[in-house]
Parts: C-alpha cells; structure tokens; sequence
C-alpha cells in the first residue's frame, strides 16, 4: 500500500554579501540623497529595489516592463563593455612597473561588507558591475601612488567609471509602472489605450511576447499554468535592501594604500 506524504516546502534563500575597498565604490552602492540645491542620486542598493520591481511587473504580463528589461539589459552590457575599456588603459600604465620591482595588491585593511538582498538577476550583474569599478579604483590609487600615474589622471578616470554606473542606475531611474498587461491590448480597453497615450507605441515583438530579455521572468499565468506555485509575496520584489551605514577607514591623505 502506497503512503502519501505532504512536503510543506518553503522558498529557497541562501546568504549573500558583498566586500567594497574603496569609499568611491561605497558611495556608489549607497547613492546620495537629494539636499539643498542638489538632487538625489540613487545608488545601487536604489537599482536593485527598481529591478525587483520591473521585474515583478513583467510576471504580471506588463509588455512595458519587458521593454524595460530588454533595454537595461542593453545598457548593462555596455557599461561592462566601457568598464572594460578602462581596465584595459590600465593595464596599460601598470605594465610599466618595472619587473624588478614586487608590488602586492591593494586592498583595504578594514574593507566594508554589506548584506545583499537581490531577487533579480539584473541587480547581480549590477553587483558585478560595481565589484569591477571597485577593483579599477584600488588599481588606480595604486598607479598613482607608485608614481605610474598624475593625479589628475586618476582621478579623471575614477569619476569615469563611477559615471558609467550612475549613467545605468539612472536609466532605471526613468522607469514608471504603467499598470497594464498583454490581455488588456488584446482587448484594447480603456487602460491600454491610456498606456498607450502615456508610454507610447510598444514594438509588436515586445508586444506579443516574442521579443524579452533573456533573464526575463517566466509569466506568473504561465507559471500556474505549469503547476508552479508562486509563494514569493511583493514585499519579496518590492522591498528595497535596507539601509546600511557605509564607514571605511580613511588614511591620511585619501584612501588607505594597502601593505604601504
């Protein structure tokens, strides 16, 4: 005789955290709040809570948020590609560290770790992204400390990367829930023309589904459709990671230089 068993099993978590060496890579994972004369720039803690935002709508057969995704995914793709290009400049002064000399790597000698919460695969590509800007920014405080690169240089490029990442944060900035799904069009109704009105002509291949991002995610009808229960609530996606004092320790003179 056959036994059934119920298994009551929840969602999978697992424990993530991330390790910044530099106060630059700091600010930009926590952004600057809006103050007197000056707006607020969102940091990536700010993108993940977008991303698990447009993420959640895009289940919802929101076609808008499926743009959304395709073009930050885009813009994600170039950032890395500009990043990489920095690097590579680089690397191109640090080869002319004389063999004869042993130079360790930079790193923080109290370094910040902060808890992560992403429930978007964008928001680690992000993360990604961000660990990169973090290692250019020790490599070029080391260029200019062993005297293979001015001050001025340094600091040109620093403001360059971090200007890549605030340039994708604010595109995701842009975003605006648009409250409207793939039924709705096929019926033409009231909020798909309002939709329309507001956000524009959506490509046909956008909107009839052909066309997503590849971390796009599946389609919550589609997923019960498939038995697959959906136990995740929108606090889930909606909630922003919270906040977290930054304090890294700080040299005289700027950054702490590692071993020197």
């Amino acid at each position: 005789m056959s036994e059934v068993f119920q298994l009551n099993l929840g969602p999978l978590r697992s424990d993530k955290s991330l390790t910044l060496h530099t106060h630059h890579a700091a600010r930009v994972w926590h952004g600057r709040p809006a103050g007197e004369g000056k707006n607020g720039i969102i940091g990536l803690s700010g993108f993940v809570a977008l991303m698990n935002k447009i993420t959640r709508m895009a289940e919802r057969d929101d076609p808008y948020a499926d743009l959304w995704m395709i073009q930050i995914q885009e813009k994600l793709e170039s950032s890395k590609s500009e990043l990489e290009a920095i690097k590579a400049l680089l690397d191109q002064s640090m080869s002319r560290l004389p063999e004869a000399l042993s130079v360790g790597e930079n790193v923080n000698v109290h370094p910040v770790t902060l808890p992560v919460f992403i429930n978007s695969p964008f928001g680690f590509l992000a993360v990604y992204l961000l660990i990169a800007y973090d290692d250019i920014v020790r490599r070029l405080l080391l260029a200019h400390h062993t005297a293979l690169m001015g001050r001025r240089d340094m600091e040109i490029w620093i403001n360059a990367g971090g200007k890549v990442l605030r340039s994708l944060f604010g595109l995701a900035q842009r975003y605006k829930v648009s409250g409207v799904t793939r039924d709705d069009f096929i019926t033409n109704n009231a909020v798909a023309r309002e939709a329309r009105e507001k956000f524009g002509e959506l490509p046909q291949d956008v909107l009839e589904g052909v066309r997503r991002s590849e971390y796009a995610p599946l389609i919550v009808q589609r997923r019960l459709l498939d038995g697959q229960h959906d136990e995740r609530s929108d606090e889930d996606f909606l909630s922003p990671a919270p906040g977290v004092e930054i304090v890294l320790p700080e040299a005289s003179g700027g950054e702490r230089y590692g071993s020197f």
